[in-house]
């Protein structure tokens, strides 16, 4: 069967029909529709639990090289289908056309990547206390995970979690965000056209109260890999911890650049403008906290409005747009609260500030900046994911790392400065997953690990080799040879 948007679960192998639909709307153009998609019943997702558990022995068993083959089968394909796929995802998610094939371009790079760490799987061993004892430790798979991805890197996030599951030799059952469907059902075919066994990898389509609770709650899921909110972390975290069931939670953030006195003028604000408003805002490296030194700080925020005024707001798929539409209604309306938030705490508006109006009916905002703030402010405090930015003043090196830190989250966080004294004691002393120096604070690789600290990660890192520590388990074997 070929799917479509009705028939949009994949389950044991087969496409099928949910209990339900729900309509995936542009955007960048809310009277276009991309299709009504299914949504999955708690007895479909049974039965993705049971296929998947069946598929998980087999799917481990099969040989290093056919499974290296099945992930690589899967990111030439995502490469090669780039630009259509990343038009897809532009249409569905809001992002511009370049980031929206970028993304699904970088997907493939996952996959590749999880192909040839197939083949990099090797044991250890050890000299025994015990004379004539032999000691080897090797991985094995968790077994079945669930994997609950997020609506602003669609294909990104999900291969970052799918690709290491697989290449570890689990298999998968992943709930993707209900705002992008399309993308999902994209990369579920892939997939499926891959060479995986029937019931390694299962899509389940509809919403976290549904679907995603009977994921977190079931004693037949091994591990549970979430990108998201907080609160939603913490009841997956609630809800796995009387099973014992594993699980990695990426979550919020409230990511700080701090841009020094000695800070080069043009890169502080080409950072801040890659970090703060690409993806309009709806990224969790975000910067929407500028920590300005008191030398630079009139000269960085004349430059960076100037640069704002610059960007063009418009339709994802529109030639030169820098920003697209912000994801839905909800969305919009929660970024205009904290517009008047901002002015209602004494901020100063000095760009944006409201929704624009295009030939389009979309989901459009200005991207806005806002100078004259403080750290303890809520907008300095919670998670906006909006293309806003709040500038604070500070007179030292001290007083900026102290207020960048001085937050319940710490995924990221970066420093403009051409001083090498400077770079070193904010890579030492940042409160914060990952550092970036002379860079936006949103950007990372495929290759490393990724996560934060405090509030913003649970769990061990995602990505490079360091995935395996949540997708395997670790078996230490003795023998006594005769």
């Amino acid at each position: 069967m070929t799917p479509n948007s009705e028939n949009a679960l994949y389950i044991g192998g087969e496409w099928q029909q949910g209990a339900g639909t729900i309509t995936n709307i542009n955007p960048s153009n809310i009277h276009e529709s991309l299709g009504d998609f299914a949504q999955a019943s708690n007895a479909q997702v049974k039965q993705a639990i049971a296929c998947a558990r069946e598929a998980q022995p087999i799917w481990e068993k099969t040989p290093l090289e056919q499974k290296q083959k099945v992930l690589q089968n899967i990111g030439d394909e995502l490469i090669a289908r780039c630009d259509e796929l990343g038009r897809l995802l532009s249409r569905e998610e809001g992002k511009p056309f370049a980031e929206g094939r970028g993304e699904v371009y970088r997907a493939g790079q996952f996959f590749h990547y999880y192909a040839a760490e197939v083949l990099r799987q090797m044991g250890e061993t050890a000299e025994s206390v015990r004379p004539g004892v032999q000691v080897e430790i090797t991985r094995e798979a968790v077994g079945v995970v669930a994997i609950i991805s997020p609506w602003n890197f669609p294909t990104a996030t999900a291969s970052w979690k799918i690709a290491p599951a697989l290449a570890f030799g689990n298999s998968v059952i992943w709930k993707p965000a209900n705002l992008t469907p399309a993308s999902a059902v994209a990369l579920a075919e892939i997939i499926h056209r891959s060479g995986l066994p029937s019931g390694a990898f299962n899509l389940v389509l509809g919403s976290g109260s549904e679907v995603g609770d009977s994921l977190i709650h079931s004693t037949e899921v091994d591990a549970v890999s979430f990108t998201g909110s907080v609160d939603v972390g913490r009841k997956i975290a609630a809800a796995t911890a009387p099973n014992f069931v594993r699980c990695q939670l990426e979550m919020g953030s409230k990511n700080a650049l701090v841009i020094a006195d000695d800070a080069d003028l043009q890169v502080a604000v080409e950072a801040t403008i890659a970090g703060s408003f690409s993806g309009t805002g709806q990224k969790c490296t975000a910067s929407s906290r500028l920590i300005v030194m008191d030398g630079i700080h009139d000269a960085y925020v004349d430059a960076l409005t100037q640069r704002i005024a610059q960007l063009k707001v418009g339709h994802a798929l529109d030639e030169g747009v820098f920003m697209g539409p912000v994801v839905d209604e909800k969305q919009l309306v929660s970024n205009l609260r904290w517009v008047d938030r901002a002015r209602e705490l004494g901020g100063e508006l000095v760009a944006g500030g409201g929704q624009v109006s295009l030939e389009h009916d979309g989901y459009y905002m200005a991207p806005t900046l806002f100078i004259n703030t403080q750290n303890s402010w809520d907008v300095n405090q919670e998670e906006l994911f909006a293309p806003m930015a709040c500038v604070q003043r500070v007179y030292s090196l001290e007083e900026a790392i102290a207020n960048a830190n001085d937050t319940r989250f710490g995924l990221t966080a970066g420093i403009v400065t051409t001083s090498l004294r400077s770079s070193v004691l904010f890579k030492q002393q940042a409160k914060t997953g990952c550092v970036m120096v002379n860079l936006p604070t949103a950007g990372t690789d495929y290759h490393v690990p990724f996560g934060g600290r405090k509030e913003s990660s649970f769990g061990p890192r995602e990505q490079g080799q360091y995935a395996r520590d949540f997708y395997t388990i670790v078996k230490t074997a003795y023998q006594r040879p005769y």
